[in-house]
């Protein structure tokens, strides 16, 4: 069974060495979703912000230091409003998944996507939280527990807080692809 190992970055240098190790072990690109919210304002980027379309979101060249590194390289980072929570940047499934219907949901936004990954709506709200308050969310999908227990000491060794491994019963494969910019 699939499973999505996730944790909270502090810090964007934190983040950045997170996807770096994990980039590293052999964990692909497509794999990874990593939200911020954007507190830098649309004069840092060269798109507009949208809800549910980062099929035209993607990061400008002045975005400097904020995702114009390692979180750059990820699998369609863009940058969305999610209503009543605010402006983000994302990248990769979780990107397809605040785009999608989990934005509609019953909880919407943050913890409504999360939900939908299979993690229980507690949880899910509290990681809503820390995000609004400026963290960072990075979720890793997984396809064997070995890849899992990788996933998490990485986190661990890069001092992640709250780390947490959720089954996927509802991340598609479309839904990678579709984050990857890939068809099936």
């Amino acid at each position: 069974m699939s499973k999505a190992v996730i944790c909270i970055a502090n810090t964007l240098v934190q983040a950045e060495t997170i996807v770096t190790y994990l980039k590293d072990a052999g964990v692909s690109t497509a794999d990874i979703s990593v939200l911020l919210p954007d507190r830098t304002g649309s004069r840092d980027f060269a798109h507009e912000h949208n809800t549910k379309a980062p099929e035209g979101a993607t990061i400008g060249g002045s975005a400097g230091g904020l995702a114009g590194g390692v979180l750059g390289l990820l699998a369609g980072i863009g940058a969305l409003a999610i209503p009543g929570v605010g402006p983000f940047i994302a990248a990769g499934p979780i990107m397809a998944a605040l785009s999608g219907a989990a934005v509609g949901a019953a909880l919407g936004g943050i913890a409504g996507a999360l939900v939908g990954m299979g993690m229980p709506e507690y949880e899910a709200k509290q990681y809503e939280t820390k995000v609004k308050d400026g963290n960072i969310l990075i979720s890793v999908h997984t396809d064997s527990s070995e890849e899992a227990k990788l996933v998490r000491k990485i986190m661990k060794d890069a001092h992640a807080e709250d780390i947490s491994t959720t089954g996927e019963e509802h991340v598609r494969k479309s839904d990678r692809a579709y984050s990857a910019g890939k068809s099936l």
